[in-house]
């Protein structure tokens, strides 16, 4: 096993159970890791909603069929794999930090090269490429804030790591209906991508402020020098924690197949379904985005109380419950719908909330960005089908219909936990 009972460590308090004591047990170092951590994921989620909130009009623009604007989400996570696996890597050799600055730039420039892709090819190509910092950023940054926290409050502390997804979603939503409003159709989608420049203030603060878990650090370097090379993909997969891995990559592939599908087609469901104008989407995203922001709090402390494993597979089930009701609702029940955006948030999210604890403490330190990185972002990879898949289907089905097949994901993971151990009061080793 890679862990080992909870004891303190870096100076933490871990019985301070205060509504913000997973804070203040972070210690100054690692609030401001939390900082570089919350807002590089923040704006990870940003510069991935620039594609799907302005795909109607991409669509529009370079006439493309249901097919081939879901291939553009497809593309991305496909490759993020590649990234998220070789951020991990990377993690493990330079350390957290570096590999976090590397990931923010990448995808934010290639972010803001598709708004200036002349065709739908390139915007893929370019698209794809964007994958690659997006896929290893979350790795990267779940593992620096985990070294930081105790176990008491892991949970906690990567819960409201992830609850940074909802705010760069909402700040994505805000910006796209301001653009949208004001500018033509055909410029817009063009301009929202221009704005995934933002990252770039981001890595002057972490440059400046952020350094790695002093611990880990040293665990990280004794481990390199023992070891010809340094880490390996191969040591993911020998001994015991072989069948960790595959397990993981099921779990992550479920979970993330039946978040992806609801992320990517949501808007356009709401705009061709339901028939709304661009600041009606808007509303009704806010309701979902609102959840998802508190669902991320919750599952955290949830993830603490209740067990890893228990958490997933709890939100894993109601997840799938509320994608049935959201989708089945009479073409005349738009308040309702945008009620039930609430709970489908809140669920599709805190089953987020114990990843970045429950990867972190499945793998040693000498491989945990390794580890992490490739079992996340292979799934994601996988996961990444789903979308393409409802965006075919969707031409039969109608997307409404279509998106029922995200809970088909949600049902792969929660079998995938029966692989897996349960790690709650685990230390980090």
């Amino acid at each position: 096993m890679s862990t080992t009972k909870a004891q303190p460590q870096h100076g933490q308090h871990p019985h301070d159970n205060g509504p913000f004591g997973w804070l203040r047990t972070l210690g100054p170092a690692g609030r401001r890791a939390f900082s570089g951590a919350f807002g590089g994921y923040a704006l990870d989620s940003y510069d991935f909603f620039t594609l799907p909130l302005t795909m109607v009009a991409i669509s529009a623009y370079f006439g493309l069929d249901t097919g081939q604007t879901g291939l553009l989400t497809t593309v991305t996570l496909v490759v993020s794999a590649v990234g998220g696996a070789f951020a991990g890597v990377v993690a493990d050799r330079i350390g957290r930090v570096r590999a976090l600055m590397i990931t923010v730039g990448t995808y934010a420039v290639f972010t803001v090269l598709c708004g200036f892709a002349p065709n739908y090819e390139t915007l893929l190509v370019f698209r794809a490429l964007q994958g690659l910092g997006f896929g290893g950023e979350w790795a990267v940054g779940a593992i620096l804030v985990a070294e930081y926290a105790s176990a008491e409050h892991r949970g906690r502390t990567l819960g409201a790591v992830q609850s940074a997804w909802a705010a760069g979603w909402a700040l994505a939503v805000v910006v796209y209906t301001l653009v949208f409003r004001y500018v033509d159709a055909d410029t817009a989608w063009r301009v929202v991508f221009w704005t995934g420049a933002l990252p770039a203030l981001l890595l002057v603060y972490v440059r400046r402020n952020v350094s790695d878990a002093p611990q880990a650090t040293e665990q990280r370097l004794a481990t390199a020098r023992t070891t010809s090379g340094g880490p390996t993909f191969a040591a993911i997969f020998r001994g015991p924690l072989l069948r960790t891995t595959l397990f993981a990559v099921l779990l992550s592939a479920g979970v993330q197949g039946g978040y992806y599908t609801l992320a990517t087609w949501v808007p356009t469901f709401l705009k061709s379904d339901r028939h709304l104008t661009v600041v009606g989407t808007g509303g009704y995203l806010a309701f979902l985005i609102s959840g998802a922001f508190i669902g991320y709090l919750t599952g955290g402390y949830l993830t603490d109380r209740l067990g890893r494993k228990k958490n997933i597979a709890l939100f894993a089930v109601l997840s799938a419950v509320c994608i049935l009701a959201y989708t089945h609702l009479p073409s005349g029940a738009n308040t309702l719908l945008l009620v039930l955006g609430f709970p489908l948030g809140f669920c599709m999210s805190a089953i987020f909330s114990g990843f970045g604890s429950f990867l972190s403490e499945l793998y040693p330190t000498a491989v945990r960005g390794t580890g992490q990185g490739f079992t996340y972002n292979t799934g994601r990879a996988v996961g990444a089908f789903f979308p393409t898949l409802v965006g075919y289907l969707a031409g039969s089905w109608g997307v409404g219909g279509a998106l029922v097949f995200g809970a088909v994901g949600y049902a792969i993971a929660v079998l995938a936990l029966l692989g897996l151990p349960e790690t709650r009061g685990q230390e980090l080793t």
